[in-house]
């Protein structure tokens, strides 16, 4: 039998807890106030495409921001789909210097899995979540051009030239346009892979974006590779050199530190690189004061 003090206690705990509630939406108000109407470019890679509780959290987050007025735009390269696909096609994909290695064969098998499967899939999934999500391949409308990168890693391209109309549109109809990085080839008969993080570093410039988000399997910038607790919260950008020649800044992590620098030089306002391991890591970096990953602005 149970006395009044422990009916009191239980109340406490309740009280407790909605407080502590409405201390996390009150703390979100600023922001969400700070990027009503702004747009956010958001590089969807690492564990996220292959979890599918990480994927929906991402898809949850990027529906919540749209509810509160902030104009979302989802981007994704290859994902573990394209691989396999290529896989059972007897194929294999390589990489060269960090970029994958696309002949014509392959690139035909990608662009059907990336721009099909894949595309569908994260708006399939974003729209039974109650989101409004279209889905756009890079080709479309022209919205990327490019040209080879370099013989050496065949069909792989470099943005030429972006027009961000076909997108605007769709923000502007209020969908989440999920884009696939296949991008139309200059001469207008070829297509090429394009690195999703610079795809997504050049449509933020393109977009005015506020932010471009990269996600990815790491806390972020860590000052010793082998201890999170040494995250680098915020780089401004004349650090930068200074972090490379240290070693800080190396591997896999220089080009999506280099598509952030170039992104903030030409506009963007912020960039963000983030742990895609963490539930709900985007909604934690943009709506609360504690933020989570490495801010380079």
């Amino acid at each position: 039998m149970t006395g009044p003090g422990s009916y009191i206690k239980r109340e406490e705990l309740i009280m407790d807890a909605n407080l502590d509630r409405a201390k996390v939406l009150t703390e979100a108000l600023p922001y969400i106030q700070q990027y009503n109407g702004k747009i956010v470019v958001i590089n969807c890679g690492g564990v996220p495409m292959t979890d599918p509780e990480l994927r929906e959290a991402v898809m949850s987050d990027i529906i919540m921001l749209r509810l509160v007025g902030i104009k979302v735009v989802l981007v994704h390269g290859i994902g573990p789909e394209a691989k396999e696909a290529l896989k059972d096609a007897g194929m294999e994909l390589q990489y060269k210097d960090g970029y994958p290695c696309v002949s014509d064969d392959a690139l035909d098998v990608v662009q059907q899995v990336l721009c099909g499967k894949v595309n569908k899939d994260l708006v399939a999934t974003l729209n039974r979540m109650g989101g409004r999500a279209l889905g756009l391949c890079g080709m479309d409308a022209g919205l990327f051009q490019a040209r080879k990168l370099s013989e050496r890693y065949g069909l792989v391209g470099e943005i030429t030239q972006v027009d961000p109309s076909i997108v605007e549109d769709a923000l502007a109809d209020g969908y989440i346009p999920v884009v696939s990085t296949v991008a139309q080839g200059v001469d207008g008969e070829t297509a090429y892979n394009i690195n999703a993080d610079t795809a997504a570093a050049k449509l933020a410039v393109a977009l005015h974006a506020e932010k471009l988000i990269l996600l990815t399997d790491v806390r972020g910038l860590l000052r010793d590779a082998k201890n999170e607790e040494t995250l680098i919260h915020v780089v401004e950008l004349p650090e930068v050199p200074g972090l490379v020649k240290d070693g800080i800044i190396q591997g896999g992590m220089i080009p999506k530190v280099d598509c952030c620098v170039e992104a903030v030089r030409s506009g963007v306002e912020r960039t963000h690189i983030l742990d895609g391991r963490i539930p709900h890591s985007i909604l934690i970096e943009m709506l609360s004061d504690e933020g989570i990953g490495t801010m380079l602005l």
